[in-house]
This record gives C-alpha cells, sequence and structure tokens, in this order.
C-alpha cells in the first residue's frame, strides 16, 4: 500500500471523489502542514495554524498510480487560486500535493508542468508541491461526509460538479 495525501479545498469535497476509485483502500480526511499540534475543525478554520484540509489517501500502486492520483486531483478541483475554492476561502483551502519521498515530488511536478501547458485551465496552477508533513485526521463526524449528507446543499453544489468531472473523465477508474 501506498499513501498520498492532497489538499484541494474542503476535504468534505474530493474525499468522496477518491473514494470512488478502485485501488483506493482508504481516504482520510484530515490536516496538514501547520504549526499546531493536534489541531481542531474550528482552530483550522480560524486559518490561524497554518494547517491545510486534506485527504489522506491508501492506495494500492499496482491498481492505481500515484500519477494518476495527481491527474485526478488537478482536473476535479481548480489548481489555479489561491487560498481559495470556490466559497471556501483561507489558506486552509489552499491547493497542495504534500509528498511522502523523492519520487512523488518528481511525479507530482512533472504532472503539474504538464497540465499546466494544456488548455485545462486558463490560469496558472498554484497547488504548493512540498513535502506531506504531520497529518491529523478530522473528528469523526468529517469522515464520509458525503455519504452520510447527500441531499446537504453544499454538497449537492460542490461534491456534484466534481463527481461528474470524474465520470466524464475518469470512468475506467471508477469502482464497480
Amino acid at each position: 500500500m501506498s499513501i498520498a495525501t492532497f489538499g484541494a479545498g474542503c476535504f468534505w469535497c474530493v474525499e468522496a471523489v477518491f473514494q470512488n476509485l478502485s485501488g483506493v483502500t482508504a481516504v482520510t480526511p484530515g490536516y496538514s502542514n501547520g504549526h499546531l499540534a493536534n489541531p481542531t475543525y474550528k482552530e483550522v478554520c480560524t486559518g490561524g495554524t497554518g494547517h491545510a484540509e486534506v485527504i489522506r489517501i491508501d492506495f494500492d500502486d499496482s491498481v492505481i498510480s500515484f500519477e494518476t492520483l495527481v491527474e485526478i486531483v488537478f482536473h476535479v478541483h481548480n489548481p489555479t487560486t489561491l487560498n481559495r475554492q470556490g466559497a471556501d476561502i483561507g489558506t486552509q483551502y489552499r491547493s497542495g500535493i504534500y509528498f511522502h519521498d523523492e519520487t512523488q515530488q518528481e511525479i507530482a511536478q512533472a504532472v503539474k508542468s504538464r497540465i499546466d501547458a494544456s488548455d485545462l485551465w486558463a490560469d496558472p496552477i498554484v497547488t504548493e508541491i512540498v513535502p506531506a508533513d504531520t497529518f491529523y485526521a478530522a473528528e469523526d463526524y468529517h469522515h464520509d461526509y458525503f455519504s452520510k449528507n447527500p441531499t446537504n446543499p453544499y454538497c449537492l453544489s460542490s461534491i456534484g460538479p466534481k463527481m461528474a468531472k470524474l465520470s466524464a473523465k475518469f470512468p475506467h477508474l471508477l469502482k464497480g
């Protein structure tokens, strides 16, 4: 098993996307790359802890590669807005790829360069690619948020479009 850690705005929004991929065995929402030990959601939401809302993905790299996961994260969220995803504004919503080794760093930088040079996004990608720091799992009520709250208006407006992008671009990677 391998691990990937991504920040892509609100962790509820991207948790649902990655849970639907073959080869992904677990997706855990949480906080990373900040300066306060054991932060709470309320503390992270202030923007004062330095943490990003992230998802930690456990995956079988014989089924789905880290490179493919990076491509997906660049397709399903807007990596061109600094510290913002839609109505969610603040450093805790920054776009980030938090690598766990040098190979992940190289892959992330190559995919970012390739997608930045494509016509996928009109503006330059601002996603930070930095080493993964300590990961803190979010409180239990954040786990599986979309599956537990499918009619929540925020979920419908934010997660629905990401799921549509996933289904349109990567249907061959979806779980049966």
